[in-house]
């Protein structure tokens, strides 16, 4: 899924505006130009559409966590290397800023109309190289997203 359409669809759910998705990748300490989010936020096919970055979208997942829990104290074992952006990092990312537990996860994938049995959603959180590790496709997270949707606007 491209980073554009995560941005978004949970600009959308929480209902932020465009100053608003500024000021979550601030907290990041990433610094975004309004006129660089309105080319973010531009469909594929309109003019001006410029494509979300990998670190555009960490800053702005990284912010919403931020945003939504309060800012963590950091660890002195936690690495700060670049992640490389997955579909499973954004699910991880989106349930800890929402503070989802696992059945929280199973009821926002109702409400979209998408179920997944246990032992598959808790695939999708294993360290990639886990024997049962499962990659997240572009559906689920589609629909995660859009489940978000319907339980944060109705």
């Amino acid at each position: 899924m491209i980073n554009n359409d995560v941005l978004r669809s949970v600009r959308y759910a929480l209902d932020l505006g465009d100053a608003k998705v500024v000021e979550i990748i601030k907290l990041a300490g990433r610094d975004l130009a309004q006129s660089d989010l309105a080319s973010f936020l531009k469909k594929e096919d309109e003019e001006g559409f410029v494509e979300c970055d990998d670190e555009v979208m960490l800053s702005f997942l990284d912010g919403l966590i931020i945003y939504k829990r309060g800012k963590m104290e950091s660890r002195a074992n936690q690495d700060n290397k670049p992640e490389r952006l997955t579909n499973n990092t954004i699910l991880k990312k989106l349930r800890v800023a929402f503070e989802l537990k696992e059945e929280d996860m199973h009821k926002v994938l109702e409400l979209a109309g998408f179920s997944v049995s246990k032992p598959e959603l808790s695939a999708l959180f294993r360290t990639k190289g886990h024997k049962n590790y499962r990659a997240c496709g572009d559906q689920l997270l589609r629909n995660f997203l859009k489940g978000l949707t319907i339980r944060h606007r109705g």
